[in-house]
């Protein structure tokens, strides 16, 4: 394991505590070798399986999985990663209208700004466990609830100040966490999608973050920073405050305070 990767493994587990694996994310050239170890749903399950099921089933089972086009069931998975050639069907909000969009027009809307890889410019990508990540990952995508996410957004802001930007559409949030962040090349809070729920099962207090290879360090150094500087996960609760209570239960103060004493039953 990288010793950069490493260190960033180790700055998690201390400052952030994800309930699941941090997934270490890299695209395969054409030509290029996979990782060894590398399992690849059809071939080693018999299943063809959605992008974020390959995500899920590196961050809960700890599994270093690959996933190609003959990998892939989800359609728009494939057309937008480059997997299988673009088609106006999908461009023209075809697949989006009636359950997203009102409309076929609306839909070509949502399309359009959905990023993209062009046709067979990778040959696949491989999500691996961070603790287990031999390769130089592109993006490292981490799950966990929202106060989780808000200690990773405050570490990356660390160095530079100002606020992160990422915008949502609530469906093909594969493609969020891994092409927007590698064209941006910057972090990203992930909303997860629908079929993220359905098919990766992620569940209702999830949110994901997403680290651009050229931010690893960034991170490193955010965390520990913001850590000194008194940011913590688990978030501290004030507890030095005096309660309020019903008026029935404060009625004891008064009577002790005019002096009453107990009367203890024969």
């Amino acid at each position: 394991m990288p010793d950069r990767l490493q260190r960033l493994q180790e700055a998690l587990q201390a400052h952030v505590r994800p309930a699941t694996f941090p997934v270490a994310i890299r695209m395969i050239a054409p030509g290029e070798p996979w990782p060894e170890k590398t399992r690849f749903p059809k071939r080693d399950f018999g299943q063809q399986i959605a992008i974020c099921q390959g995500f899920a089933i590196a961050r809960h089972y700890g599994w270093i999985i690959g996933m190609r086009g003959e990998d892939l069931s989800c359609p728009l998975a494939k057309v937008v990663w480059g997997f299988e050639p673009m088609l106006d069907y999908y461009l023209n909000g075809m697949t989006c209208a009636g359950m997203y969009t009102e409309t076929p027009a609306a839909g070509a809307v949502s399309e359009a700004q959905v990023d993209k890889w062009q046709y067979r410019q990778w040959e696949g990508v491989v999500a691996a466990p961070l603790h287990r990540t031999a390769f130089e990952p592109h993006v490292i995508l981490i799950y966990g609830n929202s106060a989780q996410v808000m200690r990773l957004v405050v570490a990356r802001l660390w160095k530079t100040g100002g606020r992160l930007t990422s915008s949502f559409s609530g469906r093909i949030d594969c493609a969020d966490a891994v092409i927007t962040t590698m064209k941006t090349d910057e972090c990203q809070v992930i909303l997860p999608c629908y079929g993220d729920r359905v098919f990766g099962q992620a569940q209702d207090d999830e949110m994901a973050f997403t680290i651009p290879n050229s931010k690893i360090e960034w991170i490193i150094e955010g965390l520990e920073g913001t850590h000194k500087g008194g940011i913590r996960y688990p978030i501290p609760k004030f507890l030095r405050y005096t309660g309020i209570y019903p008026d029935h239960y404060m009625e004891m103060e008064r009577q002790w305070r005019e002096g009453k004493e107990t009367t203890t039953p024969d």
